[in-house]
């Protein structure tokens, strides 16, 4: 196998494992944020009852915030990949 037969496959590895990456510093954000949230509520000396309802509502609000913000990544990744095809295909 050719040396850069080699450096190709471990580039093409790299760049797969991209969601990897992506994983780890959303669940890290995840857990860092609502672990804080429910830190902050349980300061303030309120009820174990409210200390649990804002840590599912910190949950529900970051996955709907992680959805939303991929779902604009996604679709403006394929209107730039649109552009760029359409671009490049009416010269």
């Amino acid at each position: 196998m050719a040396a850069g037969t080699t450096q190709r496959q471990e580039i093409q590895r790299i760049e797969s494992v991209g969601w990897l990456r992506a994983a780890v510093l959303g669940a890290n954000d995840g857990i860092v944020s609502t672990s804080c949230l429910v830190l902050g509520v349980a300061a303030s000396n309120t009820s174990h009852h409210n200390i649990l309802v804002a840590g599912i509502a910190g949950l529900v609000r970051g996955a709907m915030s992680m959805a939303t913000g991929e779902y604009v990544s996604v679709h403006s990744q394929a209107d730039t990949e649109s552009a760029r095809w359409n671009w490049s295909g009416s010269s």
